[in-house]
């Protein structure tokens, strides 16, 4: 089994003991790639460093809605220039966010849009971060027909998962999946297998029996594992269509 986690945060400061044995461990479980979305300026160097010094992680550059405020436009000029200097698998974590407040909606709007539309004149995907803005985040790739990525970390309706996967853009499965009672499972339930991605989002998120701790990739096996029973597939199976998925999107080797 050859599983890729999408969407990981393992150069933060939470793993700076662990790191290179989280890898491993990972691809003991069958995790052979790590995509590492950006947040801002302050983790681009230990990212940047990560990639470079673990086999198998690959870099996005972007700028997290909750990193945006009223200087939002230096760090849109140091993503810039690091776009200038070398390739990077996707624009992301990119989005808004609107679970604690708005004061800075107008600036996540602004710092969103400049990214969608370098996602698609560099042809990459963009990785959304949707909290609390999954409709607004829909709107927003409604006006750059073309454009392909994936909803990170979906926690949305099946509505919504519909018109997503009609936009072209993927939806991205993580621990969410294995909570009692998150609705997830029918949100997804008519999706096709396809257009799933499979993510931790370490450290967070840890799907069950590890909620509430520290999430590695290697429990990605565990969100894998959930989605064949519920898809009534077999983790083979799973395992082939979303690496797949994850290889084409991400134009991966």
């Amino acid at each position: 089994m050859k599983l890729i986690d999408t969407h990981a945060h393992i150069y933060l400061s939470d793993f700076d003991l662990q790191r290179e044995g989280l890898v491993g461990d990972a691809k003991r479980a069958g995790i052979f790639k790590i995509l590492m979305p950006a947040i801002d300026s302050t983790t681009h160097d230990t990212m940047i460093a990560t990639e470079a010094a673990l086999d198998g992680c690959s870099a996005m550059m972007g700028l997290h809605p909750c990193s945006v405020n009223g200087g939002y436009q230096n760090e849109i000029a140091i993503m810039e220039a690091w776009l200038e200097q070398r390739p990077f698998v996707a624009i992301g974590e990119a989005g808004l966010d609107f679970h604690w407040d708005k004061t800075f909606a107008h600036e996540q709007y602004a710092a969103l849009h400049i990214q969608a539309a370098w996602a698609l004149r560099l042809g990459l995907p963009l990785v959304l971060h949707s909290r609390n803005a999954t409709d607004e985040c829909i709107e927003v790739v409604r006006q750059y027909p073309g454009l392909t990525g994936v909803f990170h970390c979906f926690s949305g309706t099946a509505q919504q998962a519909e018109l997503i996967t009609s936009l072209g853009f993927y939806l991205g499965i993580g621990g969410v999946l294995t909570f009692k009672n998150s609705g997830l499972d029918k949100a997804i339930e008519h999706i096709p297998l396809a257009h799933l991605l499979l993510e931790t989002d370490a450290p967070y998120l840890a799907p069950v029996p590890f909620r509430g701790k520290q999430n590695v990739p290697a429990h990605l096996s565990f969100v894998a594992e959930r989605l064949a029973i519920l898809k009534g597939l077999h983790l083979a199976e799973v395992a082939t269509v979303t690496t797949a998925s994850a290889i084409n999107l991400f134009r991966l080797s």
